[in-house]
């Protein structure tokens, strides 16, 4: 009988050791805050499960996660369709190729503090290029920093330019992995462009895609900076989404108990979530 060698595990010591102090022992000093109450000074006071109670029952609570929903649901339904139109219409082979794939992954190599800056700047109704063109060539009423619904435009506008480049990468490499064999077959039997997409690239992208909807979900449910530098959560509270209204929480207000345990909830939402879209994405793999 063949003995196994143990001593590999010793290189993952240090990785281990990342982990559990850059992960693990913030989140044991997040579930520490969020059972008990501090003045300062490092004296605490035991609160037990109040604090999770107060957020679950909190309006304010209720309608920052369902504008944080919205936010995510309106990134997906416009930026994977998006991702994949583009990615089809690339071309497979020739000098255009890595043209295509840098400029396509230019949007993503910028910092979120600088998208979000460059974006107000750029949508500012009087100075701003988007902002004056709007206004004064188009004559559209539109100034983000008084109307919710232009604030959300402009921040899911802002979105889909900076990440649609992430489900347009994954799905070109989903689709230049298929074999030529299949689009010759389907040329034989007369298949229609519709049909090869249907039954050949789509089922061959599913797993690139799978990742790619849980990227998108996860970045985009616990998105902070752009949204933040953009708009601060305005108009009023119009855009203040679930990430922003922790961090005033945490740190305008200093309530740093019912911030932890909004933290935790929030956490484990984008965890039951991310789970539920890989179970059903993945419902036919393990039949």
């Amino acid at each position: 009988m063949k003995t196994e060698n143990q001593k590999a595990w010793f290189f993952v010591l240090p990785v281990l050791a990342l982990v559990a102090f850059n992960a693990l022992i913030p989140m044991m000093t997040v579930v520490n805050y969020s059972v008990q109450e501090t003045f300062g000074d490092n004296v605490f006071f035991w609160q037990g499960l109040d604090w999770f109670q107060q957020i679950l029952r909190s309006d304010r609570f209720h309608a920052a996660l369902g504008r944080q929903f919205l936010f995510t649901f309106l990134i997906l339904i416009i930026e994977v369709p998006l991702g994949i139109a583009i990615a089809l219409s690339m071309p497979r082979k020739g000098f255009w190729v890595p043209v295509c794939l840098v400029l396509m992954a230019l949007p993503m190599l910028i910092p979120w503090n600088v998208v979000g800056a460059m974006w107000n700047i750029f949508t500012l109704p009087d100075i701003g290029l988007l902002g004056y063109f709007l206004n004064h060539v188009l004559g559209i009423n539109y100034d983000m920093t008084q109307d919710p619904v232009a604030a959300w435009v402009t921040i899911v506008t802002m979105d889909v330019w900076h990440w649609t480049s992430l489900v347009v990468l994954l799905s070109y490499a989903g689709l230049v992995s298929i074999p030529d064999a299949y689009y010759q077959a389907a040329k034989i039997d007369g298949a229609t462009n519709w049909a090869v997409f249907r039954f050949i690239q789509l089922p061959k992208m599913k797993t690139v895609l799978t990742i790619a909807i849980l990227l998108r979900f996860m970045d985009s449910f616990n998105i902070y900076t752009e949204p933040f530098v953009l708009t601060g959560g305005g108009p009023g509270n119009s855009t203040t989404l679930l990430s922003i209204d922790l961090v005033k929480i945490a740190l305008g207000q200093f309530d740093l108990g019912p911030a932890a345990a909004m933290s935790l909830i929030y956490f484990a939402i984008t965890l039951l979530v991310s789970w539920l879209f890989y179970t059903l994405m993945t419902k036919d793999d393990q039949n």
